[in-house]
């Protein structure tokens, strides 16, 4: 008889306390998704709906550990990056990447948290551009994330679609600039940018109805980790980005009733499955 294998996804990231982002929320949208998830913790962070109290960063020698134990044993699908916090942890990630050469690595280079709160420290952020940019296949940043990482302003349609280019010249293979913090009071779009097989680049948006909440926290992480999640599942990156954006869409509407502490709370990850996460008070 033989046996069934899982499809196998693997989050490198920052814990939440709060459950709502970070690995917390990766684990959650492999699971929602159908995969099996482990995880490398490289920091941890006190955290709540409100602020990140603090940050206690993994020593690097041990982020590197646990990378290899994973891979040398149960091996990955795809790999989601989400906050890595430093310059020494960025070059652990970049040399196990290098070593491993693992299939369809998403990049979420996380800066700031919805609180507000710096999650990447200043000099990291070239040093990541630099050695982790062409090891990965696509990369997700928001909008204050792509001015960040451009030097640029990054607004409107026409500016997503440069950034998106501009990003794709770093390396990557393609580049996904997430609107959900723009203008538009009615619709959240994304611009897809990524190399044509013959040449030349393509271009795709993918829009949904905004939704007026304040559960949002976590969305950048669950949509990079439902991208993984799809790849992991052998979908292109075009599907995976569509489904992806469909699933997180689901995922902050259904959030959308629900309380949960006095800040930004969070998106409901198993939306898809089931709705009794709550009592009716």
């Amino acid at each position: 008889m033989s046996q069934k294998k899982y499809f196998r996804a693997l989050t490198i990231a920052g814990s939440d306390s709060g459950g709502g982002a970070g690995i917390q929320a990766d684990m959650k949208t492999f699971a929602a998704l159908g995969c099996y998830g482990l995880s490398v913790p490289v920091a941890l962070t006190a955290q709540n709906t409100l602020k990140v109290a603090g940050i206690v960063d993994v020593d690097p020698d041990f982020v590197s550990l646990q990378i290899d134990t994973v891979m040398e044993d149960i091996g990955v699908d795809a790999v989601k990056i989400g906050m890595l916090g430093n310059v020494e942890v960025i070059g652990v990630v970049a040399e196990r990447l290098e070593a491993f050469q693992p299939p369809n690595v998403i990049l979420d280079p996380v800066m700031v948290a919805k609180s507000g709160d710096k999650l990447l420290k200043d000099d990291a952020v070239k040093i990541l551009v630099r050695k982790l940019f062409p090891l990965v296949d696509v990369v997700t940043p928001n909008l204050y994330e792509a001015e960040v990482l451009l030097g640029q302003t990054v607004a409107t349609s026409e500016q997503m679609e440069e950034a998106g280019r501009r990003l794709l010249d770093t390396g990557p293979g393609a580049v996904v600039v997430k609107g959900g913090h723009g203008q538009s009071k009615s619709e959240c779009s994304d611009c897809l940018v990524v190399r044509a097989p013959g040449g030349g680049i393509l271009t795709e948006w993918f829009t949904s109805r905004r939704i007026d909440t304040h559960n949002t926290h976590g969305t950048g992480c669950t949509f990079s980790s439902a991208i993984a999640a799809y790849l992991a599942r052998g979908n292109s990156v075009r599907d995976s980005v569509s489904r992806a954006k469909e699933y997180i869409s689901g995922a902050v509407e259904a959030g959308s009733v629900y309380r949960l502490g006095s800040g930004h709370g969070p998106v409901h990850h198993f939306h898809q499955w089931w709705d009794g996460i709550s009592s009716d008070a």
